[in-house]
């Protein structure tokens, strides 16, 4: 029968547990790279459900380019060039504006036929947040990182 080998803390210097060090087995060799890879994939599911959801408000307003531009997008998101990761931060930070644009004529259009207006602008507001969050991803360094970016300093 195998003895259970124990799990250990990765200790400092002075033997303090420091705060955001993981938990390690020492037969878990490909943890960390797993938890790379689960970072990253986390880091873009805000990127790419802005990119959805941006694509369906085209879609809703027949708009055929936005919705297939939207779709390259997101298959853009695995070329790691920075001018990949440039395009799609900018293609978020209009589509951050094209959101508030949407909410601007929509308020009017509900004011103008006395409708209530207060949950849509929440949603609206919301959404727009979001995907203008996510075109400040592509500012963390792990995605600096995965698409090449060098700091201009």
């Amino acid at each position: 029968m195998l003895a259970a080998v124990p799990y250990y803390y990765t200790a400092t210097v002075d033997s303090s547990f420091a705060a955001g060090e993981l938990l390690c087995h020492p037969f878990d060799e490909g943890k960390s790279r797993w938890h790379a890879f689960m970072r990253k994939a986390l880091i873009y599911i805000p990127i790419v459900l802005s990119l959805v959801v941006l694509g369906a408000h085209f879609m809703r307003y027949g708009n055929s380019v936005g919705v297939i531009g939207s779709a390259l997008l997101i298959v853009l998101l695995i070329v790691r060039r920075p001018w990949s990761a440039r395009l799609v931060q900018v293609a978020l930070l209009l589509g951050a504006l094209e959101w508030v644009r949407t909410l601007y004529i929509l308020v009017h259009v509900r004011v103008a036929q006395d409708q209530p207006f207060t949950r849509m602008i929440i949603i609206l507001a919301v959404v727009a947040v979001v995907t203008f969050g996510s075109a400040l991803l592509f500012q963390l360094s792990i995605l600096r990182r995965h698409y090449r970016m060098t700091t201009n300093a």
